[in-house]
């Protein structure tokens, strides 16, 4: 199991801003992709009330289960990759796979056996190495549950660096800065 800090800015925009920024920093992107997540959850939302988030990342074909954790600054991530059989065995017949994030989140006193994915976000992103990759930017197009939004992220060492730096871009291409706390997992279970 794969286990990393991450520590990301995150600022919620509108069309109109994810348009203009696609123009300037679009032919900068080093990468672009889609990506699907699942999200998984207790019937009640149990581990969004600890601050947990728990998902199944499908990207190239291949699958990740992820559980986030909070920290003091940024989350605690740990990864798990999964086989598509173990992704299709969870998602048709509810069987948790098994991996080391299993006996994490029982650890953190949940039934694996009540957990199902509840809902999924997928995503298009550009990603955009900053400053000799001290930063990385990304912008996202979201859609969930018949909902489209856009999303920029900075991810770096610090919090204050990430969000320096999205305040710099955003402060550049006239674009509003204010920090966004609602998580794609947040936004996208909330809007059931």
């Amino acid at each position: 199991m794969a286990t990393n800090i991450e520590i990301e800015a995150k600022v919620l925009i509108t069309k109109e801003d994810y348009d203009k920024l696609m123009k300037v920093y679009g032919s900068q992107k080093v990468d672009e992709f889609d990506q699907t997540n699942y999200y998984i959850e207790s019937k009640n939302l149990d581990l969004k009330r600890l601050g947990v988030g728990l998902r199944i990342r499908k990207k190239n074909n291949s699958y990740v289960m992820t559980l986030k954790a909070p920290m003091s600054e940024g989350l605690l991530e740990k990864n798990a990759s999964l086989t598509a059989d173990q992704y299709n065995a969870f998602k048709e017949k509810g069987i948790f796979p098994d991996c080391s994030i299993k006996e994490f989140v029982k650890m953190l006193g949940f039934d694996p056996d009540m957990l199902k994915i509840r809902a999924q976000l997928k995503t298009h992103r550009i990603e955009i190495p900053l400053d000799e990759g001290k930063h990385v930017f990304s912008i996202d197009k979201n859609e969930y549950n018949k909902i489209t939004d856009y999303e920029l992220e900075m991810n770096s060492n610090s919090l204050m660096r990430a969000k320096n730096k999205l305040q710099e871009i955003c402060g550049t291409n006239g674009v509003a800065y204010k920090d966004n706390l609602r998580s794609k997992q947040t936004r996208c279970l909330e809007s059931l």
